[in-house]
């Protein structure tokens, strides 16, 4: 339940289905007074879940639209009087052993967080399924989209990024799905978008989750019939194109929100790839280091790397992730003229990232809720860190220790990096990143 009285409960749905209502003998029996004795039922279904009135006198209705019976897709949300319920399909987790190799791609890491991750990618690559990775800006996404398509299938064909929060609303949809001339002031001539330059091969949509509600139909369909229609006209075009996403953004809490729509979600998160970040794998740190020296000429101070230096790189908080410790070692060899050695590097680390790490200073440097959100991220990051500790690593038990239900534990765990999960839609068996690096 996301809002009412009793809001935050969760309940598994049986393949019969429910009864939802206000009466004590109903499946799920609501203290909500706007909800009527027998209000309305649901029941899984193939394709997603079916919902029935039962001649409430409030009504059950679907983003403010009042519906009698009708199959919804996966992450639909519900009112039934003044309660907001969505429905999900149940996690599956899949074990999968980690993957053997030291990298995927550009992707580098010898830590188990990176092992679980590559062993995804090598397992999703040879498949056409949608792949949705999650992770903060620097993480690598980006180079795991390329590891993705340079490993599928369609290795040949192109592999097409496209910024979603990058143009407004009337540009993103006309770069996005093309469009014909005439079709807005300054369409002088037809242009194709991105799906049709992305033909047979692989389209990467950055930071899906900055695009705009009103479009989010339109790519849904795209994914579903693999056919859309530009902008100003009338005629569907095809594509073949694989899709694969990412984003910064928690994007399952908008889904819970209503900022992010729940079948699009579940039909781009066919496979959910988390990428920790770099502070949750800094036994990666000499291995990550050792290439960027190579790569700006300074492979000599590579044999020398550990040390003071490397001890204080280690003990930062890494707050831009792998694409911040490309940069301190870039920037270091830059000003370092001809060190021999590699505690010589002149090593310039952000002092306002220091400080907040080691005093809990609050800065008014960014929007509230960005503010917010990353106080909240590296409290849940820490908590549960320590709880696995605790723990053992049995989830059972931390759940108990935390007071938690499991699923809901899960679901942190997966939003803070510490647990892959693989999504499947129902009818499946089974960030700016730019040049992200790994």
């Amino acid at each position: 339940m996301l809002a009412g009285p009793d809001a935050g409960l969760e309940l598994d749905l049986p393949p019969v289905g429910v009864v939802i209502g206000a009466d004590r003998g109903c499946d799920v029996a609501l203290t909500d007074p706007s909800v009527s004795a027998r209000h309305c039922t649901v029941a899984p279904s193939a394709s997603g879940f079916v919902i029935s009135d039962l001649g409430s006198r409030n009504g059950t209705s679907i983003d403010g639209v009042a519906v009698q019976k009708v199959t919804a897709p996966p992450g639909v949300i519900v009112r039934v009087g003044h309660t907001l319920v969505q429905l999900l399909p149940a996690d599956e987790v899949v074990a999968i052993p980690p993957s053997t190799r030291a990298n995927v791609g550009a992707l580098w890491g010898d830590s188990p967080g990176m092992r679980q991750v590559f062993a995804i990618l090598e397992r999703a690559a040879r498949s056409e399924a949608s792949v949705l990775f999650l992770g903060e800006s620097g993480t690598g996404k980006e180079l795991a989209a390329r590891a993705v398509h340079d490993e599928s299938p369609r290795k040949d064909g192109p592999f097409i990024v496209f910024d979603c929060g990058a143009a407004t609303e009337t540009l993103v949809e006309s770069e996005l799905f093309g469009h014909v001339r005439g079709a807005f002031t300054g369409a002088a001539s037809d242009r194709q978008g991105a799906f049709a330059a992305a033909h047979g091969g692989t389209l990467f949509l950055d930071e899906i989750g900055d695009l705009p509600l009103a479009l989010q139909p339109k790519l849904l369909r795209m994914l579903e019939a693999g056919e859309v229609v530009p902008v100003g006209g009338r005629k569907p075009e095809r594509y073949d194109v694989r899709v694969v996403a990412a984003t910064h953004r928690d994007v399952f809490g908008e889904v819970a929100r209503g900022g992010f729509r729940g079948d699009l979600y579940y039909r781009l998160a066919v496979v959910e790839v988390h990428l920790p970040p770099l502070r949750a794998r800094k036994e990666d740190l000499a291995r990550l280091i050792a290439i960027f020296l190579e790569r700006v000429g300074a492979g000599a101070l590579v044999p020398t790397i550990g040390g003071p230096a490397l001890e204080r790189l280690t003990a930062y908080h890494w707050p831009g992730n792998v694409r911040e410790l490309r940069n301190v070692i870039t920037r270091a060899v830059a000003l370092g003229g001809g060190v021999t050695s590699f505690n010589e590097l002149p090593i310039l680390l952000r002092p306002t990232a220091q400080r907040e790490e080691t005093a809990e200073v609050v800065r008014a440097d960014r929007p509230f809720h960005d503010a917010k959100q990353a106080v909240v991220d590296r409290f849940e990051r820490e908590y549960l860190t320590d709880l696995l500790r605790r723990s053992g690593g049995n989830l059972s038990a931390a759940a108990r220790m935390a007071g938690l239900e499991r699923k809901f534990l899960y679901k942190v765990l997966e939003r803070a990096g510490l647990r892959q999960r693989s999504t499947a839609a129902p009818e499946e068996a089974g960030d700016g990143d730019g040049d992200d690096d790994g």
